[in-house]
């Protein structure tokens, strides 16, 4: 999966059993991307959305309950690509494209990971795009006057070219044993 418009691209490639629920799959993508699951998301596939149903947005974003389909069932033999939305307000789209579907092999892999990747996941909350690269500019730079306060607010320096899949990984297993 891209995260549309990023520059240079941020992607994530994961392997993902395919009895797993939608729900599970947004959980497993913010783990890979490292964002923390506190925004609404969206599947959009075949132009069926997906989601979780909110009262206040019914006529904005009339979906279906994610954690009730399986990709098994929404995506079949023949859907290829989809897109995953995930905070509304800052609008992170990813374009997802189906690689391959395989049959589990319980002895090798039977649960979700990471499989690769590339460029750091934007911060929680920094306003889309175009808050990113307000973000980037004032972080690389020490004499910025909003350097010092981007790092507070980041938690310390910031590498837009990090990402660890073992990371990622270990994310992704910490969200399978609270989720047991």
């Amino acid at each position: 999966m891209v995260l549309e418009g990023s520059e240079p691209k941020i992607w994530r490639q994961l392997s993902v059993p395919g009895n797993m629920t939608l729900a599970d799959l947004d959980r497993i993508i913010q783990a890979a991307m490292g964002w923390t699951n506190s925004r609404l998301h969206q599947f959009n596939i075949e132009g069926q959305v997906y989601g979780v149903p909110d009262d206040e947005w019914i006529e904005d974003l009339p979906s279906l309950p994610d954690d009730e389909f399986t990709l098994d069932a929404v995506l079949g033999k023949e859907v290829k690509n989809f897109l995953y939305e995930y905070d509304f307000g800052d609008g992170w789209q990813h374009e997802v494209e189906v690689k391959m579907v395989m049959i589990a092999d319980e002895m090798l892999y039977s649960w979700p990971m990471c499989l690769a990747g590339a460029n750091a996941c934007p911060p929680e909350d920094v306003g889309g795009l175009g808050g990113y690269e307000e973000f980037l500019e004032a972080i690389q730079d020490p004499l910025h006057e909003e350097h010092e306060s981007m790092r507070r607010w980041c938690g310390g320096p910031f590498d837009p070219k990090g990402f660890d899949v073992n990371s990622a990984n270990r994310d992704i297993r910490r969200w399978l044993l609270e989720a047991e």
